[in-house]
């Protein structure tokens, strides 16, 4: 990331959505119901659902609010119906982005993120048109003020679990997986009570686009503002580099 430390951009990430937990815990509910629906309540035979509840751990979200979303999702079979869409566009200067959402009504979320676009001088592509500039990894990130033992030990444990690649950072750990072997790296570390700063299915820049006209700079942060207000909106990746 350009030297950037991945684990100060969560924690920035983090601290910016500690403003609106609403939205965050709203984002991972949604993704209990649907790991729910696809898989069933019971998290040992819903691996998908395990890595929901492991993102919810790593956002705060009290123990009582995921076993009451599990709870709702399971017992209510007329609960709304939420559909995966993905969108692909550009920002200002060419930059990336790409936007998932989660969704009940596909015109509402479309106008939307359409919208936020616009708002920056921005436009929606076609489906592909730039996320083959990405890579879909798994990504766990271990900060070093939760870790106190050898970076070698850390980096064996991975590589036996199955990732890809370890690298070590000025404050934190990163550890790529392929996305099929993410949970069984995950859950590896789990077992050995690693504290994970952030782990997820992400989609990674095979490069980074640097902005330095202001109005650029404005223009993709508008987009990524108004992106970020909407509650339909999961994630968004870009190849921005801030």
């Amino acid at each position: 990331m350009s030297g950037h430390s991945k684990f100060a951009n969560i924690k920035h990430k983090k601290e910016k959505n500690d403003a609106a937990k609403g939205k965050i815990f709203t984002i991972i509910g949604k993704e209990i119901a649907v790991a729910v629906k696809e898989g069933g309540p019971n998290p040992d035979n819903n691996s998908k659902l395990r890595d929901v509840i492991a993102k919810a751990k790593a956002n705060n979200m009290p123990n009582d609010t995921i076993e009451r979303g599990i709870k709702k999702a399971a017992g209510d079979a007329g609960s709304v119906n939420y559909e995966q869409v993905t969108y692909e566009g550009y920002g200002p200067a060419g930059t990336a982005i790409i936007v998932d959402a989660l969704t009940d009504n596909k015109n509402r979320t479309a106008a939307n993120v359409r919208q936020a676009f616009s708002k920056g001088h921005g436009n929606i592509g076609t489906q592909g048109c730039v996320s083959y500039m990405f890579d879909k990894k798994g990504q766990i990130i271990i900060a070093k003020e939760d870790y106190e033992g050898e970076a070698d030990d850390l980096m064996m444990m991975a590589l036996d679990a199955g990732a890809e690649d370890f690298t070590e950072e000025e404050d934190s750990f990163e550890i790529l997986t392929a996305p099929d072997d993410f949970s069984a790296v995950r859950e590896a570390l789990e077992k050995e009570n690693i504290v994970m700063a952030d782990a997820s299915v992400t989609m990674l820049p095979q490069n980074y686009v640097t902005l330095t006209d202001e109005e650029d700079i404005t223009n993709i942060q508008r987009i990524l503002d108004f992106l970020d207000e909407d509650d339909d909106v999961q994630e968004v990746f870009h190849n921005w580099d801030e």
